[in-house]
């Protein structure tokens, strides 16, 4: 995903130019639409290193202008390349998205970018009707370490959109998830049906293009560190993004705003297990991060009450 502005800046720069792109079997969907796509080869993880391999055979015989390599994989020295772009080790606390886009040596920042399809928009704007603005939450993530409690998201929710006063009154709200996240995000389900409030559930649906066009019709995104924060600030919509041990600094939504955990009292060094370390011993843990501070932060992406 933080990669996706390169591509982008490739197919600009190059309008002749045919594309082949490898990546993992979550990520392949995201490039379907794609200009000028030759083809996308799925790298599957294999035992002993052995998608490498695979990956080698299916690109040697071809002669390539350009390849862009974000892995540093040895097999792109091993097949014939007129010109290599190999990322580099990152060096001090600048995003991802900048260290990639060094690679290019871009002047500016690449953000990320999708390709969506009108067939994309049209099935979007079934699960997001048109009507009053809509509060998109995304309350589930990959790991309990990256995951707010589901009773704080539920209060966060009843407190921007219920009475009059609320910052986002007479707003709707869209839960988003997973196929297997209505059950973990059932308790602010719940909690949306006590305070009599409706939601639109977008759970599970399998074309993440889909995904990224339906967020593009909500006003504002507030979500757990996971792909929905990054499509949500892909799509253009105001994005806040819960973080817990992994580095905001690096791996948040380019383009959002980040809310972090306090770090642990406890922990001796919240930075000792590094970047992308996951879970309290990391000294940052979400379970301390309290709504006020959450409520403070959404409010601050909007230069005035966040309503139409």
């Amino acid at each position: 995903m933080l990669s996706s502005g390169l591509l982008r800046h490739l197919v600009e720069r190059y309008p002749t130019a045919r594309f082949t792109i490898a990546c993992g079997p979550l990520a392949a969907p995201l490039f379907a639409f794609v200009p000028r796509l030759e083809r996308v080869i799925v790298v599957t993880k294999r035992r002993f290193d052995a998608h490498w391999y695979r990956l080698w055979k299916e690109l040697r015989g071809t002669v390539w202008d350009i390849v862009v390599d974000l892995r540093r994989s040895l097999i792109f020295y091993v097949i014939p390349v007129r010109r290599r772009h190999i990322i580099g080790p990152i060096t001090g606390g600048e995003h991802q998205v900048t260290h990639l886009s060094r690679l290019l040596d871009l002047p500016q920042p690449a953000a990320p970018f999708l390709y969506v399809d009108a067939r994309h928009q049209l099935a979007a704007s079934v699960l997001i009707p048109e009507g009053a603005p809509v509060l998109a939450l995304a309350p589930v993530a990959a790991t309990s370490a990256k995951t707010w409690p589901a009773e704080r998201f539920a209060e966060l929710a009843v407190r921007l959109t219920g009475g009059a006063e609320a910052p986002c009154a007479g707003w709707r709200i869209a839960v988003f998830g997973g196929r297997d996240d209505a059950e973990r995000a059932a308790p602010l389900v719940e909690a949306l049906s006590r305070a009599g409030l409706g939601y639109i559930g977008v759970f599970g649906e399998p074309d993440l293009l889909t995904v990224t066009a339906a967020l593009a019709r909500c006003r504002a995104f507030v979500g757990n560190d996971s792909g929905l924060a990054h499509l949500a600030a892909v799509a253009g919509l105001p994005t806040l993004a819960l973080f817990g041990a992994t580095d905001p600094n690096r791996y948040g939504p380019f383009g959002g705003r980040v809310v972090r955990a306090p770090p642990d009292p406890q922990a001796a060094d919240p930075q000792a297990a590094g970047p992308q370390a996951a879970g309290p011993q990391a000294g940052y843990n979400l379970g301390h991060l309290a709504v006020d501070p959450v409520i403070a932060a959404f409010c601050a992406l909007f230069p005035s009450k966040p309503a139409f």
